[in-house]
């Protein structure tokens, strides 16, 4: 574990078996590569992780996934695979001073002919400075940088230090991954066998956190020496609420988050109210339910009833305020209203089929009476050339006008569908096409393109 000042130094990599004080999870850290249990699609013969093992080489590299899964495993059997020293930095407890440590003391190996590893976790919580003080060494090869990280990097890493780092994205510990450790824990602590309904809702608590399982059954086995078995009233007796809150793991919980989702689509308020008790009840972050309302809003509602997003943001907001349970009133009024508000999938479906042309057609220029023209010169090019000001023409439209590129077929994405406020957008809309097609016929007025 790191130290007060967040450096914590191994040299060799390599470390020796856990005390048998040490808590269970880190009894069973890996020694070796095959010891490892999941994230087979990055260890596998060939996959990427394994051949930077094999090869000996020490790329820079952000490991990305949720708590539990072997990002710190990972980055110490890559130093002990390459012989490096491994440094590591814990982003919750560091600063740049520590920063500077690990660069002087990688120095010094380095002169000393030794190659470096800093691992640094939870690397998202380091700010700009902290980060951008790894690009240089990192640049100049002084030592390999591994980061770690629950958040999507794209978003909390700095662009520079992205381009440097190859990200692999660790996924959650299967089923049949967290029974093979649960095995290797009961092995290791003699302890009786689990029932396969404990067995199975040990698993689920576990929701592909392996450290989170194995805490669990430590506290199960310290707690009952005695035991023949090891049955679910026994697990339930133990863990308690802790279990029921927890219990996040599998299709259950999924398929009950789906069953949320298509109450509210269905436009039942009752059911609605129902998953939703029954998801917070089962320990689901508030925030995740309020993130669930709003794309429920914009997917399922739209333009249907748009005060439904905002119904739905103030709902989080409310809850980011008042928390627990109070908060959880906000997120219930928003559920009923999102339910029975009129449902459209339009702007979802035109948003989907858009992306899907811009994906498969290319980059068009953008058409010359679009173009920005803030220079002489760029207006002496033809920018801007022809446009049509919408304000200054009948009724604030520009009928006939065009404004996908030149070449691409007039294109249908978004379709209102009749009811709420989208049956007034489709009355809009259709007046609008019958003044195009009027001042495209003959003596009407030309449409561009």
């Amino acid at each position: 574990m790191p130290t007060q000042d967040a450096l914590f130094d191994t040299a060799p990599a390599a470390a020796p078996g856990a005390a048998p004080t040490a808590p269970l999870a880190e009894r069973l850290r890996p020694q070796h590569l095959d010891e490892v249990v999941g994230q087979a699609h990055l260890l596998a013969p060939g996959r990427p992780l394994r051949v930077a093992f094999e090869s000996g080489r020490l790329p820079s590299m952000i490991l990305w996934g949720p708590p539990g899964v072997g990002k710190t495993t990972l980055a110490r059997l890559l130093a002990l695979a390459t012989g490096a020293h491994f440094i590591v930095l814990s982003a919750v407890l560091a600063g740049v001073k520590d920063i500077r440590e690990a660069v002087e003391r990688a120095q010094e190996l380095r002169r000393a002919g030794q190659a470096t590893v800093v691992f640094v976790d939870e690397v998202h919580r380091f700010n700009k400075s902290q980060q951008d003080a790894f690009l240089p060494h990192v640049e100049s090869g002084l030592f390999a940088f591994v980061g770690a990280t629950t958040e999507n990097p794209s978003f909390e890493v700095n662009s520079a230090l992205l381009s440097r780092a190859t990200v692999h994205v660790l996924k959650p510990l299967e089923e049949a991954d967290l029974g093979l450790l649960l095995d290797r824990a009961q092995a290791l602590l003699a302890a009786p066998p689990l029932t396969a309904d404990a067995r199975q809702r040990l698993v689920a608590h576990a929701d592909g956190d392996a450290r989170r399982l194995l805490n669990a059954y430590e506290n199960l086995a310290a707690a009952h020496p005695q035991s023949v078995v090891f049955d679910e009233a026994l697990l339930e007796a133990t863990l308690g609420e802790l279990l029921r809150r927890g219990d996040k793991g599998g299709d259950v919980y999924y398929d009950t988050i789906s069953a949320l989702h298509k109450s509210v689509r269905g436009s039942d308020p009752d059911a609605t109210l129902y998953w939703l008790a029954r998801l917070l009840d089962a320990g689901m972050d508030p925030r995740y339910a309020a993130r669930r309302l709003v794309r429920m809003a914009s997917e399922d509602i739209g333009l249907a009833d748009p005060r439904a997003l905002r119904l739905a943001l103030d709902a989080a907001e409310v809850y980011e305020r008042l928390g627990s349970p109070e908060g959880e009133l906000a997120l219930a009024q928003a559920a009923v209203y999102l339910a029975v508000a009129p449902k459209s999938n339009a702007v979802y479906k035109a948003w989907g089929a858009v992306r899907e042309l811009v994906r498969a057609d290319g980059s068009r220029p953008v058409p010359l009476h679009l173009r920005n023209a803030p220079t002489k010169l760029m207006k002496g090019l033809g920018h801007g050339a022809g446009y049509r000001y919408a304000h200054d023409e009948e009724g604030g439209y520009a009928a006939g006008e065009r404004y996908l590129p030149e070449g691409l077929p007039q294109q249908r994405f978004y379709t209102p569908v009749p009811r709420g406020l989208e049956q007034r957008i489709a009355d809009k809309l259709a007046e609008l096409r019958a003044r195009d097609a009027a001042a495209a016929a003959p003596g009407g007025g030309e449409a561009r393109g």
